[in-house]
């Protein structure tokens, strides 16, 4: 039925007839080359007609024209006069024109410079970049688009420095997640992975976005908990005319689709991952005090509520799937159209499976701590299988916009819906602390959605645009339901093949439901004036934020062991997990045997806690020469983190206040330009920022994951990290998009975060400060049309990051790495590491065509980064590097019919067939494996029109 809808939709899309007008529309910024900022109330004429406009208060400019070419006149009183040449305006298309406006030496005078308008629009975030107070890099929408990017994370990878994990979430600079934060329209919202600081990218179509920009230095109007950078997603107020777009395609691969080995069961989610929450679990009662013998009856009838299926079933996948629509618009509410609402209204819909034949996950290796000759690692589990998964993921956004002359107000509404549905089945081998052979199967649906609602204003509180005021505020709701978590272990007899349910050796089977709520309030208010300081034009900037977090985490877990004097009753189910609850099998009176229910929550499954973050802030920017540019501020934040939970071995906190820390956050941005036209400058920063430990790492909570068999547990001395960065970039703009930097940064970790083995705990992980760390690294990008060895239409564009980073070992991890009995023969100690999380280098390269002419685009894009460091060791068992996974990827596309409304696009991923694995490493021994995914090759076709 589902295939039937998307086929009937595309015969529907392209049987439809579209109308076009006949005028086009002129749409841009207008800059201040004085004061890096946007220059409102500008003039735009049509030279030679009486079409004109003015900019409004945040300097952007739309211009309605009839068929043809033109040239642009861009004044204001007191600045120079440009014109811009050779303007093209087609029937029904758009022509970005931004242009910088600088100060007339003598006001006296008048210079008029004429230059001719790119027709590449990225040009608009190069702008953006060149006039920015802090060190930014950026994509365009159209920059996106010419990559062949159906969403910004298959095209953020082409920013230097970024890479991006998991195909979701991104990194800046080689940094871990910790260290990079992710804004929506420039306040920050919780992931659909709430122990992440990073919201996942592949949520957002790419016709939502107006641009992306990756910040990389700090100032202080922005938030101090981020060192990588700032990625913040940019929506579009709202379209110039009115817009309606739809996209559909489908995406094979031969690894993972119409596959006969491909499992599943009746999750009882819906199609749009929509299912119930923990306070519909089947058990009600308190069954704590039950007795087996003397309430049987009860129990009985409490086990008969499951639904008795635990085993995974025999299915063939499907095709991935996605669908997506907007429309958009915008109305004059007066004569004069000083005062225009728009709107913009969005909804994606995208269904994926996957199957991984050979999959890894959690093998455990340690040194022989017998025998210190050995180099060799030694297997104490292995952890081998299959996995599938089905994910659904469901996106709608709705934005209103009210625009004046001197205010603008914008309401937006985002929705995002998540169900993921995995089937694992794996043979865990214990060699060492165990020996026993384990087979396991785990049934799991996960719902995940986010709710966010923002207002934001804009306002020009005077005439000249000398006092502005920018305010924002959001709230976001986020779940996370792990909804009748299902795992079934059963030991097998190496010697007989029998199977049998042994929780000394395996563990009960058990039911699990899991419930993350989050509830997060954002505000944030910007003041700016634009004054005079040593007879040079200043703006000075204050403002505040206040951050409020709450995250309330709850888990119901039932064990089903099975009463049997005889110690052969689960023979019966012969390793098949749907005897388990099978009706014959459940507890019975006489004789007295058989499975029942049994509450096993423990003590460590629910807290509550809550994070508040205040701040306030003081910049200046002015000129110490009329080429040297200073941006110098303060940031003042309170940090407090306060909980709530029960531990088994450290009581209850009630609402305990564990971390209370102020501090200030300096900074310093300079700019100095080579050239009058500003287009080479030297850029150097410093800022003091801060990584702060997430809800349950300053905890007492302890988490366990069934199917890895890994405990979390929470940290109650953890403390922040706090960071020292300098960074200082050479950067020199071309004509259009070219485009050439050069980049060095340092950085200083204090009390770095990081997640280790507990020694002597092969199964268990905790967040630890594990001593101080420095980041060194250099990064090199170039942009460049190939029209000058003859190749018109195509596009490079490269960047490399060169990375190496430092961590003193502390104490506690020198006597881990340095006991006798931990070190090899011949191996000498270690006194520092790289820094977890960090890859030591990162490479992007691009090579693109896109003809306006002829309406073929396409491109090869490759994008690899070193290996890192995800688990440190703990003395016995090794470190855990990520290796390099080689993502080559292909796109082509074509556009055609009236004013190329349709487009075609054939996508390939993963050309090279890489894997994603990570390793154990020790000093003298091969690697051995800690994960592996094979991802296999992906073939993808979509279809979008624009009406």
């Amino acid at each position: 039925m589902k295939n039937l809808f998307f086929n009937f939709l595309l015969l529907f899309v392209l049987g439809t007839v579209t109308m076009c007008a006949q005028t086009g529309f002129v749409i841009g910024t207008i800059s201040d080359g004085e004061f890096n900022d946007i220059l409102p109330f500008a003039n735009v004429l049509a030279k030679g007609t009486t079409n004109g406009t003015t900019s409004d208060f945040d300097g952007k400019y739309s211009l309605q024209l009839e068929e043809g070419t033109y040239t642009l006149v861009f004044s204001y009183l007191g600045y120079q006069t440009k014109e811009i040449t050779e303007v093209v305006v087609e029937p029904g298309k758009e022509v970005v024109v931004d242009i910088t406006l600088n100060p007339l030496a003598n006001q006296l005078e008048e210079v008029v410079v004429t230059t001719t308008v790119s027709k590449n629009t990225e040009a608009s975030v190069l702008n953006l970049q060149k006039k920015s107070v802090a060190l930014i890099d950026g994509l365009s929408l159209q920059s996106i688009k010419k990559v062949g990017a159906s969403d910004i994370a298959s095209a953020v990878k082409n920013v230097p420095g970024v890479s991006v994990q998991g195909g979701k979430f991104v990194f800046v600079r080689g940094l871990g997640d910790r260290y990079t934060k992710t804004l929506l329209n420039g306040l920050e919202v919780p992931g659909l992975d709430p122990d992440r600081n990073t919201l996942q990218l592949d949520i957002f179509p790419t016709n939502l976005l107006d641009n992306l920009i990756v910040v990389k230095s700090f100032t202080a109007d922005q938030s101090a908990d981020f060192t990588g950078g700032i990625v913040d997603i940019v929506t579009k107020d709202f379209p110039t005319t009115e817009q309606f777009n739809i996209s559909i395609g489908s995406a094979y691969n031969p690894d993972f689709h119409f596959n006969d080995n491909y499992e599943t069961f009746d999750s009882g989610g819906r199609a749009f991952g929509f299912r119930r929450s923990l306070n519909n679990d089947p058990i009600t009662e308190n069954i704590l005090t039950l007795n087996v013998a003397q309430n049987a009856p009860e129990l009985r009838e409490l086990t008969q509520r499951f639904d008795p299926q635990m085993a995974a079933q025999a299915s063939t996948s499907s095709i991935d799937s996605n669908f997506s629509i907007d429309y958009g618009n915008q109305f004059s509410l007066n004569e004069d159209s000083s005062w225009r609402l728009g709107f913009l209204t969005a909804l994606s819909y995208r269904n994926e499976s996957a199957f991984y034949e050979n999959y890894i996950d959690g093998q455990v290796f340690r040194r022989d701590f017998r025998d210190n000759t050995v180099l060799e690692l030694q297997a104490d589990r292995t952890n081998q299988g299959r996995l599938s998964t089905n994910n659904t993921l469901l996106t709608g956004l709705a934005g209103v916009t009210l625009k004046g002359e001197r205010s603008k107000y914008k309401l937006n509404v985002m929705h995002i819906q998540n169900g993921e549905t995995s089937t694992t089945f794996q043979t865990q081998q214990n060699f060492i602390i165990n020996s026993n052979l384990i087979e396991r199967t785990a049934l799991l649906f996960t719902e995940r959605s986010i709710t966010n609602l923002s207002l934001n204003g804009v306002h020009t509180l005077d005439t000249e645009a000398k006092w502005n005021l920018d305010w924002k505020g959001n709230i976001t709701w986020a779940r996370v339901y792990d909804q009748d978590f299902r795992v079934s272990p059963f030991r097998v007899n190496e010697d007989t093949g029998e199977r049998r349910i042994e929780p000394s050796e395996a563990g009960d089977p058990i039911r699990l439901w899991r419930d993350l709520e989050e509830i997060n309030y954002v505000g944030k208010v910007d003041l700016s004036n634009k004054h005079t300081l040593f007879d040079n034009d200043a703006k000075l900037k204050v403002g505040g934020t206040y951050v409020f977090k709450n995250r309330v985490f709850d888990i119901a877990q039932y064990a089903l062991p099975n009463q049997d004097f005889g110690a052969e009753f689960s023979l019966r189910f012969e390793g098949d997990p749907d005897q388990i609850l099978a009706p014959d099998n459940i507890l019975t009176t006489n004789p007295l045997q058989g499975t029942f229910v049994r509450e096993d929550s423990g003590a460590s499954t629910f807290f509550d806690s809550d994070i508040n973050i205040a701040g306030l802030y003081v910049s200046e920017e002015f000129k110490l020469t009329p080429r040297f540019t200073s941006i110098i501020g303060v940031r003042a934040e309170q940090f407090q983190l306060s909980y709530t939970g029960t531990s088994q071995t450290q009581g209850t906190l009630e609402n305990e206040l564990i971390l209370d820390e102020f501090d200030f956050f300096p900074s310093a941005n300079l700019i100095l330009e080579l050239d009058e036209e500003g287009n080479r400058k030297i850029r150097g920063s410093y800022g003091r920022t801060t990584a702060r430990p997430s809800f349950k790492e300053a905890s007492i909570a302890q988490i366990f994951d069934p199917v890895s068999g890994f405990f979390f547990l929470g940290n109650l001395d953890i403390k922040p990290t706090y960071i020292d960065n300098f960074d200082l970039r050479f950067e020199t703009y071309g004509k259009g998009t070219n485009f050439f930097a050069i980049s060095g940064f340092y950085k200083s970790f204090e009390n770095p975060i990081e997640l280790a083995f507990i020694a002597g705990a092969t199964d268990q992980f905790t967040p630890r400060n594990l001593g101080d760390a420095t980041v060194l690294g250099a990064e090199i990008e170039f942009r460049s049309d190939l029209s000058i060895i003859g190749l018109n239409n195509f596009f490079f564009n490269g960047n490399y990051s060169l990375i190496n980073s430092t961590q003193d070992l502390n104490e506690d991890e020198r006597i881990l790495r340095a006991t006798e009995t931990n070190l090899r023969v011949g191996e000498t100690p270690i006194t520092e590491r790289q820094l977890q999380g960090q890859s030591p280098w990162i490479l992007n390269l691009g090579l693109n065509y896109n003809s306006n002419d002829n309406g073929w685009e396409g491109g090869l894009f490759y994008n690899v980064q070193g290996p890192t460091l995800e688990i440190v060791s703990d003395g016995n068992i090794g470190d855990v590097f990520t290796r390099p996974f080689n993502d080559l990827k292909f796109s082509i596309g074509k556009s055609f019919g009236q004013n190329d409304q349709n487009k075609i696009t054939l996508r390939i991923s993963n050309l090279l067939n890489d894997e994603r694995l990570s390793e154990f490493e020790s000093f003298g021994s091969t690697r051995k494996t800690y994960s592996l995914l094979q991802p296999g090759q992906s073939f993808s076709v979509s279809y979008s029109t624009r009406f």
